[in-house]
């Protein structure tokens, strides 16, 4: 019985301690891909990837956004770059704290050295303001960005301002009006910044238009904004997507369920007429 004992509670700490194990041969895994793709290119890679990844020893998946704290790592990678030096950032977030966002794409854009913003699948919100401060923006050609309109709780800010326009001041509540005024500025703070970004690629009065198209809530939060539309807009993107970023993408697994929800068989398929028997 003893033996039985034994061999149980080694049974569950070789299941608890699994997870962890995998979890950094995968890290290790992720760590040489980077430096692969920096050799090729000759750059600094930076990763900037939220997906609900299964990080505890439970598999309990965490839901992730641009925060402070990545916001102060990407500034460190930057700030041990040489200044001459290119910067390849890769991308994937549904966006996150405006103050991170705009912190990373200060840096960027002070950075002497090209910036390369790699888009896999999507980058939102604060992800897309991060975006505009590229060099070259290198996209899937289905990729997205969403739009940079600012958000006030649930509520988008300029739909606030709409308000004030279409009912009188005497038919508002205060709360409402208070709010119409920090969306007022939020729509113009954001506007600014995102102009300042665009300015360093394009004349100003291109900037300008492009910045009031992305701020100020001409589509919803969450429309998806396609390569066609931002070449558009005279943002510099191109669809020259490198095979090393989806390799280092998969290599960023969402949490297993019981049954994945979509399946497919490895590797290329080409066209070819049917099997002869």
């Amino acid at each position: 019985m003893e033996n039985i004992s034994q061999l149980f509670w080694l049974f569950i700490i070789i299941m608890a301690l699994t997870p962890y194990l995998q979890q950094q041969i995968l890290r290790s895994a992720r760590t040489r891909k980077i430096i692969e793709l920096e050799r090729k290119r000759g750059s600094r890679v930076i990763t900037l990837l939220h997906r609900q990844e299964a990080v505890s020893l439970l598999g309990i998946p965490l839901t992730r956004y641009i925060t402070i704290e990545d916001s102060e790592q990407v500034l460190t990678a930057i700030r041990l770059t040489d200044k001459d030096a290119p910067i390849d950032l890769i991308v994937h977030t549904p966006g996150g704290l405006v103050l991170a966002s705009e912190q990373i794409a200060e840096a960027l854009l002070r950075h002497p050295g090209k910036v390369t913003v790699f888009v896999p699948h999507y980058t939102m919100s604060g992800g897309a303001l991060i975006a505009m401060a590229a060099d070259e923006l290198v996209m899937d050609e289905n990729a997205v960005i969403g739009p940079l309109d600012p958000q006030l709780g649930q509520y988008p800010a300029a739909s606030l301002v709409k308000v004030l326009e279409s009912k009188e001041m005497k038919d508002i509540d205060d709360q409402t009006i208070i709010l119409a005024d920090v969306a007022t500025k939020a729509l113009r703070q954001v506007k600014s910044t995102v102009k300042c970004l665009l300015a360093k690629h394009m004349d100003e009065e291109q900037a300008e238009e492009t910045a009031e198209k992305l701020t100020q809530g001409t589509w919803t939060h969450d429309y998806p904004i396609d390569v066609q539309q931002i070449a558009e807009m005279g943002i510099n993107v191109n669809t020259n997507m490198p095979g090393e970023i989806y390799s280092l993408m998969s290599m960023y697994p969402q949490p297993r369920t019981a049954r994945p929800s979509v399946e497919y068989s490895p590797g290329p398929v080409y066209p070819s007429g049917p099997n002869e028997k």
